[in-house]
């Protein structure tokens, strides 16, 4: 069945332009000239994803946002603003208001059916998650096997999905799940622990999926309110694992991996032996991993660089303990092969 989108703009030009893309890409639409249209529209019908204008005779399209999110009916369907505006206030009212991202007018093709086809995705993929752990976790019981409670493939397709949605952090997940597990072992941990600890390494970043492409890969500084919506990432992230019951640490790594060990850190601002040791631990992986990967303004850190920034992270951002195992592996690297490819 096709993707099917609303479109709503009092402007029928940007409606035919908005059909014809969207069209030309095998996606059903339909098109609305105001908000009032809309909701009685969506009494109806419940379209994949609306591109919403926000200067509209009429209902407005914040006020028609308001009335998509109070019914339950239509509160989950995603939204992406439409504008010409170029105001930052403007940018952040959309995201306050619930929208996925904001597109601006006038529309580049390319740009408009990247933004649409990765949001209906990234819905799709997020809605599904429950389903498809459920249905693996019922062959899991009849098993009795912990280990395949989860379906490895589909945390690995959700992991790559979160990275994906940040252009510089190609194979963030996996690595930071991979140095965890290595760290884990050295520390005495089972199996069964070390498998746990990759899990949360796996899905430490899964609350990115809430955090609109438009701040994740925005080029300039981000302002102190998209900065506000970055850090909400860990809480986030327990929201969508904690409700896996098979797995009910899962979210650990998610909450807490950007605790500081001098209770500096978010978002709870826990400190010490209260902060769980898997996250602990992921946190001293996922530093690590952020200096040994390329970024937009930087290649790849020396190896010794990155020894030296590590260093001065102890006692304050790291637990000592677990740092001194990072360290050790490092140490053993003596070819560099921790770092991104």
């Amino acid at each position: 069945m096709a993707d099917w989108v609303l479109v709503v703009d009092d402007d029928v030009a940007n409606l035919k332009m908005a059909g014809r893309i969207l069209s030309s890409e095998k996606m059903r639409v339909s098109c609305m000239k105001s908000g009032e249209d809309t909701l009685v529209f969506l009494e109806e019908n419940i379209p994949d994803l609306i591109l919403l204008d926000i200067h509209m005779l009429g209902m407005d399209g914040f006020e028609t946002m308001a009335k998509i999110k109070e019914n339950p009916r239509t509160k989950d369907i995603p939204v992406i603003f439409l504008t010409a505006d170029e105001d930052q206030d403007t940018e952040i009212r959309c995201l306050k208001a619930g929208a996925m991202d904001f597109l601006k007018k006038p529309f580049v093709p390319d740009v408009l059916l990247l933004r649409v086809r990765h949001t209906i995705d990234l819905i799709r993929l997020q809605n599904n998650l429950a389903l498809e752990v459920a249905q693996k976790t019922q062959e899991v019981m009849a098993q009795h096997e912990k280990l395949e409670r989860i379906s490895i493939q589909i945390v690995k397709t959700l992991s790559g999905a979160i990275d994906a949605k940040d252009a510089y952090t190609n194979g963030h997940s996996n690595r930071v799940a991979e140095y965890s597990k290595e760290m884990a072992r050295r520390l005495g941990m089972s199996s069964e622990e070390q498998e746990d600890i990759y899990m949360m390494g796996l899905l430490h970043d899964v609350g990115k999926i809430g955090i609109p492409d438009a701040i994740i890969n925005k080029p300039q500084g981000l302002t102190e309110e998209e900065y506000a919506v970055i850090r909400n990432h860990p809480v986030m992230g327990e929201e969508i694992l904690k409700n896996i019951t098979e797995f009910p640490r899962l979210s650990t790594g998610a909450r807490c991996h950007h605790e500081r060990f001098d209770g500096k850190g978010y978002p709870d601002g826990i400190s010490g032996d209260q902060i769980p040791i898997e996250a602990r631990i992921i946190s001293i992986a996922d530093a690590y991993d952020a200096m040994s990967s390329r970024r937009e303004y930087r290649d790849v850190l020396p190896q010794q660089v990155v020894r030296v920034e590590m260093e001065k992270g102890r006692g304050t951002q790291f637990d000592p303990k677990y740092l001194d195992i990072m360290l050790q592996m490092i140490d053993e690297d003596k070819e560099y092969l921790l770092r991104e490819k």
